[in-house]
């Protein structure tokens, strides 16, 4: 089976944890993403920033435009190398509940993969498939 390094995107758009939500807001419209990695000048990643973060953690708490990316980015990261295999991939997408994940090597970013590119594999369709009903199932509410 392939791994990442075969299927990942290396063009990668990036926040600065000082940059502004209006920034990165307006990084995923150019790049129509719903997730910007956060790095340090030297590509360490620290954390992303996603479309939700945005919503929830950013315009329904009140913060303005200005607010840095730091105070809104999501705090749980999660992110492969990019000699993981695909299906290991898909599976650690399944389980963490999320549709990108960061490449690392060295600490350094050097990649994203998302759902889509996963499922452009033809044997790796069905890991994706299998990826996306796990992410996309609501957990039973008591």
């Amino acid at each position: 089976m392939k791994s990442l390094k075969d299927v990942m995107s290396t063009d990668v758009a990036v926040c600065r944890k000082e940059d502004t939500l209006y920034d990165s807001a307006m990084k995923m419209k150019e790049r129509n993403t719903g997730v910007i990695p956060v790095c340090s000048e030297d590509k360490t990643l620290l954390g992303v920033i996603t479309d939700r973060d945005l919503v929830l953690r950013g315009y329904a708490e009140r913060k303005p435009d200005t607010t840095a990316v730091k105070d809104v980015m999501s705090g749980e990261l999660f992110y492969e190398s990019s000699e993981t295999s695909v299906q290991e991939a898909a599976d650690t997408m399944a389980q963490k509940q999320i549709r990108r994940l960061p490449i690392v090597e060295n600490d350094k970013l050097t990649g994203i993969v998302s759902l889509g590119d996963l499922s452009l594999e033809e044997k790796s369709n069905e890991a994706a498939g299998s990826a996306l009903e796990d992410i996309s199932e609501r957990p039973e509410v008591h």
